[in-house]
């Protein structure tokens, strides 16, 4: 039955309707006013705290670190070039740590016993010990063994890592597909392949999505810690600059301003892809 209004029109109630566009505007505005506010005592105290030490900034040093052009020609500073070498390591480890992380799923899902048991032990020594701890058995214990080097060593142990997470991932978007979508799948004959293609991974991307894409912005975040095996990363070339120029607030915040900027700009691209992937699913 239709609800009406007072009136006795066959309008639908004004509940139904969205809130007013004034409201979400005024929290917006709130929600700005908080954020400026927030940071701008960020700013004062890292200001204060600077004065109070006596530090002299140099920001007028910093471009330089970035890029410089001689004779017309444009040279990449050491920030430049760290910065590169963290994008490179974040995008052989993500597809890496993608597939560990499949396999891992998919053998936590099957009746194997032995294949779930392996998952099992995987995920469990991964997530129980620290980054830096798994790193340095990476470079000095395995990386000998296979002969591979500190780049690979790093890439590897970063996808070993966030594979673990990526797995239960998987895993929950799998099992968040009704029961009833394997059973009617199934009932039309069609092969666990099939099925996994064609009914369950469009179902669990949408959900898989958002955590996703945590994983991978842990990824970037987790990638400096490759600087511990000299690999010349963003963070490595920020300490050499730092011991170069004694520049450690500017450094610093910049570098922070870097790895904000990528993880922001991530973020921003998998919103649109969720609500991509949230419209098609509809």
């Amino acid at each position: 039955m239709q609800a009406t209004t007072d009136g006795g029109a066959g309008a639908p109630m004004a509940a139904a309707l969205p809130p007013p566009p004034a409201r979400r505007t005024g929290r917006s505005l709130l929600d700005w006013a908080g954020f400026l506010i927030g940071g701008g005592m960020l700013g004062w105290l890292v200001y204060a705290g600077a004065q109070s030490m006596g530090y002299n900034w140099q920001w007028y040093r910093l471009p330089r670190q970035v890029y410089r052009v001689i004779d017309g020609e444009i040279v990449w500073g050491p920030l430049a070039r760290g910065l590169t070498v963290t994008v490179e390591i974040t995008l052989w480890a993500a597809p890496l740590a993608l597939a560990i992380g499949l396999v891992t799923a998919l053998l936590r899902l099957s009746r194997s016993w032995s294949g779930h048991a392996v998952a099992t032990v995987y995920l469990e020594l991964v997530r129980n010990t620290p980054l830096l701890v798994q790193m340095y058995l990476f470079y000095f214990v395995l990386s000998p063994m296979l002969g591979v080097d500190r780049f690979w060593t790093g890439v590897l142990c970063l996808a070993v890592f966030e594979a673990s997470f990526i797995s239960e991932i998987i895993r929950g978007g799998v099992l968040s597909v009704p029961r009833g979508q394997w059973e009617a799948a199934s009932a039309i004959g069609l092969k666990p392949g099939f099925v996994y293609r064609d009914v369950v991974l469009p179902q669990a991307l949408p959900v898989m999505a958002p955590p996703m894409t945590s994983a991978v912005v842990n990824l970037i975040k987790n990638s400096a810690i490759v600087s511990t095996i000299a690999i010349f990363d963003l963070t490595n070339e920020a300490r050499n600059v730092i011991a170069d120029t004694f520049m450690s607030f500017e450094v610093w915040l910049a570098v922070a301003a870097i790895y904000l900027s990528l993880t922001v700009s991530l973020s921003a691209f998998a919103a649109w892809l969720e609500h991509r992937l949230g419209r098609r699913s509809a």
